[in-house]
């Protein structure tokens, strides 16, 4: 497990200039499984790793820079590149063994089905007259 190191701005968008982090949306859909959505733009699926260990979900890559452009050829760079690695908590509710992932348009959706004993039983109870 790789250890970061700790920036007290990172989660209010405050990073360092040449630092690449990207934005994660993750939610439930309904009953059946987490969703979570990274923009991973200008990225090839080789540059992307996911990985599960002990309910940890783990977002690993290396956005690059253009090589076709040298350095001294920049006027102005807005963006940002450079390795990055994200890890999660997922609940035990999960099933990790059934997790699927597709890139599609720079962003990175990963499907994180629920057991199926962890998902929401309703109980109809008759009354005895």
């Amino acid at each position: 497990m790789t250890i970061v190191r700790w920036d007290p701005f990172r989660d209010f968008g405050y990073t360092a200039p040449s630092t690449f982090m990207p934005p994660i949306d993750i939610f439930q859909t309904g009953e059946h499984e987490l969703v979570l959505k990274a923009e991973l733009p200008a990225m090839s699926r080789e540059d992307i790793d996911i990985n599960i260990e002990n309910f940890v979900l783990t977002l690993k890559g290396e956005k690059k820079v253009a090589t076709d452009v040298k350095d001294e050829q920049f006027h102005h760079v807005e963006r940002r590149y450079g390795a990055f690695s994200r890890s999660f908590s997922l609940p035990q509710t999960v099933d990790p063994s059934r997790v699927s992932a597709e890139y599609k348009d720079g962003v990175l959706t990963v499907h994180i089905p629920l057991r199926e004993e962890a998902k929401l039983r309703t109980i109809k109870v008759d009354v005895a007259a």
